[in-house]
């Protein structure tokens, strides 16, 4: 049965519809989480209704089943992207696709609105779509806009109906959360209801109910999602009821297994188990380039080798759980609800785990939570800094950090050039090769290159698999790099993400190519010399305390050496959305100065992407 006085939330499958929820609550207010043909008699208890994103297009697509009742209820209403275009098409506005997409950080210039009490004329939002409401609908007027010719946000003031294009529930959206608290109590006047204060206890009284009486068997990577659930779950269980194990896959970073073991210890978690399958994973992988099949050959046997070290230690009595620190975006971004795009498959839910979880079989205390949110669950179990506040580390390790790929004569094509002649496009020349034919955008002394490789993004709360572009000048400046990154891949649909080259020969780059390379021995211990260098290096950066995450990457690209780097550090605080990071061009000129990048790699690039176009990893 629902609860009284709550905001009804209705999943069209966005990356954010949880976000939405949670931060409600963050407000005090009880939210709740509804699928779409939810009947409107069933909403009769909510003070008030947000309609969430979804990876569907109103153009392109059938529309999701909807009681359309619910704009009956007399009841406050905020659609937001899919939501906020769903509400203009059923009031007879005109929705259109493609011509005036957005992705990441754009200025918003708002007109007077209860919605927009104390928030900036201007103020910057979250942009994530490619359909866009062209014509408001009767009745409707708007009252923000973003400059791009579409209808940013619209309003009923009279039926108390809004909509949003841009996200204000992600924390990029600067006076986001301002808005939601308008409209949940100057608009939907509902009063606090719910508190955060008791959460730990929460889970702890979930852990048990779902527990009963089994012991649970918890794989742990070190990284902060499984420290603190293992912590959790002997301080809920006790240590005799949980055991530990960590898969040393020969995918970590640099004496990983050997830090995590001690750090455990070094807290009381002492009774942490290693298996070493390092020679299995490489066989497995040998030879895979696809990230999905990666991610899913890396999962299956994560589950195997529990099974097997189970079975040795008869724990495969049916008194068993299998223990995951599974977290909401994992979920999410693995198609984990029933409108949401598949982004990438998490190694912690490829199908054998979602048959398990169907059967009652797992057990993932912190499932439901963001990892800012897991870091205060740590810090509340009295867990040391230095363990909570790491920067996050894939399950799947190094591997999806290595690039790997089919040879390919394949080049890069520049698709901006200063040389280009007004009224047409012309073919250009960068170094001694003829690539292709120019646009007119930016119109600058910029060159432009889209390279012969593709990593994975989110766009519209879709799954995108397309190329980098490459941004060629002779000085780099961030704040340009900013509001350049979003323009490029707002404009070209096959690029979704933009880099900046750090190091290499200019001239060499056309000529440049992929190259046959999967993962193995050598590659994973050049990505983690590479990663264990770049990162002790960062660490004097004066502005590595905002960085989140810094993922280094391996692409098999090049003319002499065959290999690249990315830097890609970013900034955030639950990893739905993220900013790029910006280091000093002190550290940046330390890092590709070093021996071991000068002898190993014909470029480096610097990743200026936010999240989205772009997910934190590249697969």
């Amino acid at each position: 049965m629902a609860p009284e006085h709550h905001i009804a939330i209705l999943d069209f499958g966005s990356q954010y519809t949880h976000l939405i929820a949670r931060r409600v609550r963050e407000l005090g207010v009880q939210s709740m989480i509804y699928p779409t043909d939810v009947p409107a008699e069933a909403l009769e208890h909510a003070t008030g209704i947000i309609l969430s994103g979804g990876p569907r297009s109103l153009v392109k697509d059938p529309q999701l089943a909807y009681d359309p009742r619910l704009f009956d209820l007399g009841k406050p209403i905020l659609g937001l992207c899919y939501g906020h275009q769903l509400m203009a098409d059923h009031f007879g506005g005109t929705v259109v696709s493609g011509t005036a997409r957005e992705y990441g950080i754009a200025e918003l210039q708002i007109e007077q609105s209860p919605i927009f009490h104390e928030v900036d004329i201007k103020t910057t939002v979250w942009m994530s779509h490619g359909d866009h409401v062209d014509e408001l609908p009767e009745g409707f007027t708007e009252i923000a806009t973003s400059g791009n010719g579409s209808i940013t946000a619209m309003a009923n003031h009279i039926r108390r109906f809004y909509g949003f294009q841009f996200h204000p529930e992600v924390h990029h959206s600067q006076q986001g959360m301002r808005m939601l608290e308008n409209f949940i109590f100057n608009i939907c006047r509902a009063e606090k209801n719910w508190s955060t204060a008791n959460q730990l206890s929460h889970i702890q009284e979930q852990i048990k109910a779902e527990a009963g009486d089994k012991n649970v068997f918890l794989l742990i990577s070190g990284g902060v999602d499984s420290t603190v659930s293992f912590a959790l779950l002997e301080k809920t269980l006790g240590k005799d009821r949980v055991y530990g194990l960590h898969v040393d896959h020969g995918l970590m970073r640099k004496d990983e297994s050997k830090k995590v073991k001690e750090a455990l210890k070094a807290i009381g978690l002492d009774d942490l188990h290693v298996y070493n399958a390092e020679a299995e994973y490489l066989k497995a992988l040998q030879g895979i380039v696809d990230p999905e099949t990666k991610r899913k050959i890396i999962g299956d046997l994560f589950i195997d080798i529990a099974n097997r070290v189970m079975s040795k230690l008869k724990m495969d009595d049916g008194n068993w759980l299998l223990g995951q620190g599974t977290i909401y975006p994992d979920t999410i971004e693995s198609g984990g609800t029933k409108h949401a795009d598949k982004i990438k498959t998490h190694h912690n839910r490829v199908d054998r785990i979602q048959e398990m979880i169907i059967e009652g079989l797992v057990i993932e205390p912190i499932k439901d939570l963001y990892k800012d949110e897991v870091r205060e669950i740590g810090r509340a179990l009295g867990l040391p800094h230095h363990l909570v506040d790491r920067h996050p580390f894939p399950g799947p390790g190094l591997a999806i950090r290595c690039l790997c790929s089919e040879e390919s004569d394949e080049v890069g094509s520049v698709i901006v050039s200063p040389k280009r002649s007004e009224g047409r496009n012309n073919p250009v020349t960068l170094g001694n090769q003829k690539i292709a034919s120019v646009t007119s955008f930016p119109r600058n002394d910029t060159t432009i290159v889209r390279l012969p490789m593709k990593s994975v993004g989110v766009q519209g709360d879709e799954r995108s698999y397309a190329h980098p572009a490459v941004i060629l000048t002779d000085h780099y400046h961030w704040d340009c790099l900013a509001k350049q990154s979003p323009q490029i891949t707002n404009t070209y649909k096959d690029v979704n993400r933009v880099l900046a080259l750090l190091s290499g020969r200019k001239e060499r780059l056309p000529q440049s190519t992929m190259h046959a390379a999967s993962v193995t021995t050598h590659r994973m211990d050049l990505l983690r010399d590479i990663d264990a260098l770049v990162n002790e290096i960062a660490q004097t950066d004066p502005n590595y305390t905002t960085i989140w995450q810094m993922p280094i990457v391996l692409v098999p690209f090049g003319h002499d050496k065959k290999e690249s780097v990315v830097l890609r550090p970013v900034e955030s605080n639950e990893a739905m959305t993220v900013s790029f990071g910006r280091l000093t061009q002190q550290t940046i000129d330390t890092i590709i100065s070093h021996p071991t990048i000068i002898d190993n790699v014909d470029f480096v690039f610097y990743d200026v992407t936010n999240k989205p176009p772009g997910t934190i990893e590249w697969e």
